[in-house]
């Protein structure tokens, strides 16, 4: 199929329309209003229907009662927003609803600026709203891996009935590249949603809730819930390695866009005579803790790139368990990292090690 030329934004918006979501829910926000904005046109003329609601609050629960009702289902927001949404999205997880959720992170804490960050990794992946729940978290790097990530999340989210994020700064929203879309395909292989709400004639009434008042029977719902989630964490773990040899001096770690700018300047060191490799998680959560951990094997040293103080940085500390020097270097306010700065932090790095 031929490439067209798309924003980011656009793109998220028809890799959900041709996964089959029929529904969106939002409330503007910059970075990310062009999804909306995209929906509100597309889902007519695909027999789909577009909500602009009141505020987040409402966009998220109008989200439980469509993905209730069986329905391939999308919010879009950047962070403040979503941290509206974390109520009803720890309701979803615990009433085992499906649903995807992208967030154009924006910098902050509070309302920040509408410049790109990677600040809201913690309240992706260790989770925004209370209780014990986890959702799937995918990381693209480009338009392309945006769309492709967003058609997986939607395989995702109905085959394991939880909520699937997918979190990119706001340069994956702005930016144009060329994209292909595929015909979809499930990559999974989904059961029928026969739990859903869809009317009961000829059966029992389906049930969808998250309150439990008898504490054994809410315990034993937390202890399914954290199979699934364990079972998340043998099965899903996504990470891509670039550079990787025999023998490499440091290993750089970026999700993202950030990932791209230290590809480059893993570039430029190799010039040098510098052998650096980078590991790039997909996933956030699961987190490639294990897979993490084989590949610093070989390295002298881990240097961290973030556009946070050190969020992501306490995983790789976590995969390595000491037994490696970490390093992290961020830029915050919607200040980017450039290539020259991984050439330099990763030289300098190299040196106090």
């Amino acid at each position: 199929m031929a490439k067209k030329l798309l924003k980011g934004s656009e793109a998220i918006g028809e890799a959900a329309v041709q996964a089959g979501c029929r529904l969106f829910f939002g409330y503007p926000i910059t970075p990310q209003n062009e999804i909306p904005e995209y929906m509100s046109y597309r889902l007519p003329q695909v027999g789909g229907t577009f909500v602009q609601a009141e505020s987040e609050v409402a966009a998220s629960n109008m989200l439980y009662g469509a993905a209730g009702a069986g329905a391939r289902v999308l919010t879009t927001s950047s962070s403040p927003g979503i941290s509206l949404m974390m109520e009803a999205i720890s309701y979803i997880a615990g009433a085992e609803l499906p649903c995807v959720i992208v967030n154009i992170m924006r910098a902050g804490p509070g309302l920040g600026g509408i410049l790109p960050s990677q600040g809201d990794y913690f309240q992706a992946t260790k989770g925004g709203g209370h209780g014990d729940y986890r959702c799937l978290v995918l990381a693209p790097w480009s338009v392309q891996e945006a769309a492709d990530l967003v058609m997986l999340a939607f395989d995702l989210a109905d085959f394991y009935r939880n909520p699937v994020m997918v979190i990119a700064d706001a340069l994956i929203g702005q930016m144009m590249e060329p994209v292909e879309f595929k015909p979809y395909k499930p990559q999974k292989e989904l059961k029928p949603k026969d739990w859903a709400t869809t009317g009961a004639k000829g059966r029992k009434p389906n049930v969808i809730n998250s309150l439990y008042l008898d504490p054994e029977v809410l315990e034993k719902h937390n202890q399914k819930l954290k199979k699934k989630y364990e079972e998340m964490e043998k099965n899903e773990k996504r990470w891509a390695t670039y550079e990787v040899e025999k023998e490499i001096d440091i290993l750089v770690v970026a999700f993202g866009t950030v990932a791209r700018v230290c590809l480059t300047g893993i570039q430029m060191l190799k010039r040098k005579g510098i052998k650096a490799a980078l590991f790039r998680p997909i996933t956030l959560y699961p987190f490639p803790y294990e897979e993490l951990k084989e590949v610093a094997k070989k390295v002298k040293g881990i240097i961290v790139f973030e556009l946070s103080t050190g969020q992501m940085v306490e995983d790789v500390k976590l995969s390595v368990l000491g037994q490696k020097p970490i390093k992290f270097y961020g830029r915050q306010g919607g200040i980017l990292i450039t290539p020259d700065e991984v050439e330099e932090e990763v030289s300098k790095f190299l040196k106090e090690i």
